[in-house]
């Protein structure tokens, strides 16, 4: 069948646009499903589980922004099914990284790495998973949402000071939805380690300096680390002391914590040379930030 002019002109548009959506979404999310805990007959849900988590996260639009496809930002979802007390019904933990790539390298530094420990839910093979902005429609899509919005918001914020604010306040808005159920995770007076008091820091005008020190320790300590080193280290260096007066005024600040558990590694990696009198600064402020890492930090003036 031959097309007239107006409806290949239609036609080509239409293939655009899907071309563009397909190519607009902005996770790379590898999701696993530990079930060795569950003793179960038939492991297909859990395949059917982490199917359906991946589609979720990587097939749906989370901005307006058009991302091509290296600029995708990768990340891992380890989930560890603990206890399955009826059929449908799940007590899980997770284990939620995310990573950004540095400028001219082929390395990634890790932004998110983070344990929630309290995730209950309910699912059946082939369910459908529907989320709104709006409404509560299951603790499964609230879970997932949330931790889409805090890796786009770590993410925005690595490259635009306070860049992430948006999605931050969308997750903010998911807890505030969850708080109205029975589900753990969302609440303040549950633990301080939990899904309410990351999203309160990290939307918390007190705690902004370590979100302007996502931007400072990226876009001008890592991203330029190839071409001056030392002045990058400097940069750095700022950072932590902003870290430190934080964790002075917080001492339990989940910020500060999960800044740590993304970054340590990499810090003593930054400060295991160059100038001795930078790193023992750098060493004097990460022991007074993160005592429980002195034996790790303690390479970087070695």
């Amino acid at each position: 069948m031959r097309l007239s002019s107006g409806y290949k002109i239609l036609f080509f548009l239409v293939v655009i646009t899907f071309s563009i959506r397909g190519w607009s979404q902005e996770l790379i999310c590898d999701v696993t499903i530990n079930s060795d805990k569950v003793r179960t007959v038939d492991n297909s849900v859990f395949e059917d589980m982490e199917n359906s988590f991946e589609q979720f996260l990587n097939q749906r639009r989370w901005t307006s922004d058009v991302f091509k496809q290296h600029e995708k930002i990768k990340c891992n979802l380890n989930i560890i099914i603990d206890e399955m007390p009826s059929i449908g019904q799940f007590s899980a933990s997770i284990q939620i990284q995310s990573a950004r790539p540095v400028y001219n390298t082929n390395y990634e530094s890790i932004m998110l790495n983070f344990a929630d420990r309290s995730w209950q839910f309910e699912y059946v093979e082939s369910q459908p998973l529907d989320f709104s902005d709006n409404n509560f429609n299951s603790n499964i899509t609230a879970m997932l949402a949330f931790y889409a919005y805090i890796i786009l918001g770590l993410d925005y914020d690595s490259f635009e000071e306070l860049g992430g604010t948006n999605y931050f306040q969308r997750a903010l808005n998911v807890v505030n939805m969850a708080q109205q159920t029975n589900y753990p995770g969302w609440k303040a007076l549950e633990n301080n380690r939990n899904r309410y008091w990351l999203i309160e820091n990290l939307t918390n005008q007190r705690m902004e300096p370590i979100r302007s020190g996502l931007y400072k320790y990226h876009r001008q300590g890592l991203d330029v680390f190839s071409d001056d080193p030392d002045k990058s280290r400097d940069e750095i260096l700022q950072v932590l002391k902003d870290i430190r007066l934080i964790k002075r005024q917080y001492p339990a600040s989940i910020l500060v914590i999960s800044f740590l558990d993304a970054k340590s590694d990499e810090l003593v990696n930054i400060y295991s040379d160059g100038d001795i009198q930078v790193r023992r600064q750098a060493y004097n402020l990460l022991v007074e930030i993160d005592p429980t890492g002195r034996e790790d930090y303690n390479n970087i003036v070695n």
